[in-house]
């Protein structure tokens, strides 16, 4: 009888080795997998990210330039204030039309914030590499 125990012992023994091995080859397989996915998954959160703050902060300077008397250097600020509240490098803010102040009643004025994803990525781009975003807001002049 102890020569079959032996034999059924080693038998569980090779097939706990051949477990681990599996496993361990499954890892290697499934783990750069999982990295990428994760790696993806930051980059499109930190892009979404980028774009709300973009149409967050041409949304507050809009409000700015609806102002009776405001100028364009105030607009600019109303927005420089939410990007860099954000950390938002190398924006970009364009002003339609550029006379605003002087602009006619029920006209609309439309403040675009565009900025890089190269540089407002927190990881190496892959999927947004030479791509900007951009925030847009648009308001009618009632005064």
């Amino acid at each position: 009888m102890q020569p079959r125990t032996k034999r059924s012992a080693n038998r569980q023994r090779l097939r706990q080795r051949l477990r681990r091995a599996a496993a361990t080859v499954e890892f290697a397989v499934v783990s750069p997998v999982m990295v990428l996915m994760v790696m993806g998954t930051i980059e499109a959160c930190r892009m979404i990210f980028l774009r709300q703050t973009l149409t967050i902060a041409a949304y507050e300077a809009t409000r700015v330039a609806l102002v009776p008397k405001s100028t364009t250097d105030q607009v600019k600020y109303a927005a420089t204030l939410v990007l860099a509240d954000r950390g938002v490098k190398d924006a970009t803010i364009t002003i339609t039309p550029s006379s605003f102040g002087t602009a006619p009643t029920q006209s609309f004025i439309e403040v675009v914030v565009t900025a890089p994803a190269n540089s407002n990525s927190l990881v190496n781009p892959q999927f947004f590499s030479g791509k900007s975003l951009v925030g847009r807001c648009s308001m009618m002049k009632e005064y």
